[in-house]
């Protein structure tokens, strides 16, 4: 295996640990932020990696049309490329394929589709997103699968998660015919229909993968019933190998999927409210654009020892943001990734120290309570 998960600590069926790499160890759970085209928009690498963050997220779509994967690879890899000498994850592009390409057309082999940048013609398929992945230099690579959108029936569900069984074995199949590869993780789909999730997982055990994803969720479908799906598929999953909830989410769908027992989250959530003035506390989102943080000299959050909060005032922020100053998003979105990484962090110390149900009941009277009072 070219990853192997330690599980250091339990409670129920959170779990607490690291998974090894070949780039270095990820304390497990973990979250991974978001470098869509080889950057976390508004941050430099060495102010992600101050957050605590030990792993990105790269996207096969956006880095294949550019600045293309050879390029990348011809210039030293991504790692090199972004200056991140760290574990990286690519997302095989599928999701992308879906949702922002042109003219798309699935079939058998692949997807056929138009550059949402060029309006370019590319085949996307299972092969052809292991060796982009692996030009990249990924550390994690994921199976090419279609996430199958919400609502769907149960036939169109079953038909969608029959194909990306058959591509996440072409995946493997290919994966490990390419030199120095990386990390192959499967990915789990079904849509919400609790048969179909566990014939997938049986059907990528068979397989043999490094890690499991859990796809097609956080996809409209609501909180109540992405823990329900969860609920019913993740008991079925193996206990030796990373599992990770793709695509995911609030800071109390990642407290609920950790008590669940996922191990590994991305979401863009966190930098892309950052820089829209949305900022994540201990007691829930505030929007600094309210006109009610014009003249609050207070931090936006006092626990938070971040840039943002430890040497300005939510007055200061307010002004930024209204101003569309670049710092703005900058300092908003450093916040939200500090918070996230103190929030996994936290989780990570209370699964060791077996006092998890209690700092969920915590966390969950904090958020309730809402923004801090003004005095």
């Amino acid at each position: 295996m070219s990853v192997s998960l330690s599980i250091t600590a339990t409670e129920g069926a959170a779990r607490a640990g690291f998974l090894r790499t070949r780039k270095g160890d990820i304390r497990t759970p973990a979250f991974m932020p978001v470098g869509t085209a080889a950057t976390v928009k508004a941050m430099y690498t060495d102010q992600v990696r101050s957050t605590g963050a030990d792993i990105l997220l790269g996207n096969t779509y956006h880095l294949m049309l550019r600045p293309g994967a050879e390029r990348v690879a011809g210039l030293g890899g991504l790692h090199k490329f972004m200056n991140w000498p760290h574990p990286i994850l690519t997302d095989s592009g599928g999701f992308q394929v879906m949702s922002l390409a042109q003219l798309r057309q699935m079939s058998e082999e692949g997807v056929a589709f138009q550059s949402h940048i060029d309006g370019s013609k590319h085949m996307l398929t299972p092969e052809r997103s292991m060796e982009i992945q692996n030009l990249l230099g990924s550390d994690i690579v994921m199976v090419l699968d279609e996430c199958t959108p919400h609502p769907a029936s149960l036939d169109e569900a079953r038909t969608s998660m029959e194909l990306s069984m058959r591509w996440a074995e072409r995946s493997k199949k290919h994966h490990e015919t390419l030199a120095d590869h990386g990390a192959l993780f499967g990915i789990v789909q079904g849509s919400v229909y609790q048969d179909l999730r566990l014939k997938s997982v049986a059907a990528l055990e068979a397989i043999g993968f490094d890690g499991y994803a859990v796809g097609g969720l956080a996809v409209g479908e609501g909180q109540e019933v992405m823990f329900r799906v969860l609920d019913e598929t993740v008991p079925a999953m193996t206990e030796v190998a990373p599992r990770y909830l793709m695509g995911v989410g609030k800071p109390d769908d990642l407290v609920g999927a950790v008590a669940r027992g996922i191990d590994m989250f991305d979401c863009v959530l966190p930098t892309r409210s950052g820089r829209t003035g949305q900022a994540f506390t201990r007691y829930g989102a505030i929007n600094i654009r309210n006109a009610r943080h014009a003249d609050d000299p207070r931090p936006l959050d006092e626990a938070c020892d971040c840039p943002a909060s430890r040497d300005y005032s939510r007055a200061y922020l307010h002004h930024l943001v209204k101003a569309n100053e670049i710092l703005g998003s900058m300092l908003m979105t450093w916040h939200n990734l500090h918070y996230y990484q103190t929030l996994m962090s936290d989780m990570r110390d209370a699964i060791a120290e077996g006092r998890f149900a209690d700092f969920q009941a915590q966390f969950a009277e904090d958020q309730a309570r809402g923004d801090i009072a003004v005095r």
